[in-house]
């Protein structure tokens, strides 16, 4: 499985984890969001529905800042429970 860091700012790191095949036939991938001050991190898995897409287009298209991703993201912070160990 391949890993791409897909952002990077001093707050945030998103992580695409390319999509393989498992055993079992189903498809992985998604996307690691982690929060670096608070050493915390959420794992989006491909599979889930894509209960953001258009807010993510919508952001694309208006050319963001970091200061707008980074916004953005913390939306993702109640989410993130899952403590960062390895980073």
């Amino acid at each position: 499985m391949a890993l791409t860091i897909i952002y990077n700012s001093p707050q945030y790191c998103v992580f695409e984890f390319e999509a393989s095949t498992t055993d079992g036939g189903r498809a992985t991938g998604g996307y690691e969001i982690m929060d670096k001050q608070l050493r915390r991190e959420i794992f989006l898995a491909a599979r889930m529905p894509k209960i953001s897409v258009a807010a993510v287009q919508e952001l694309i298209e208006q050319g963001p800042s970091s200061d707008d991703i980074d916004a953005f993201l913390n939306g993702f912070s109640g989410l993130m429970t899952q403590p960062v160990i390895l980073h």
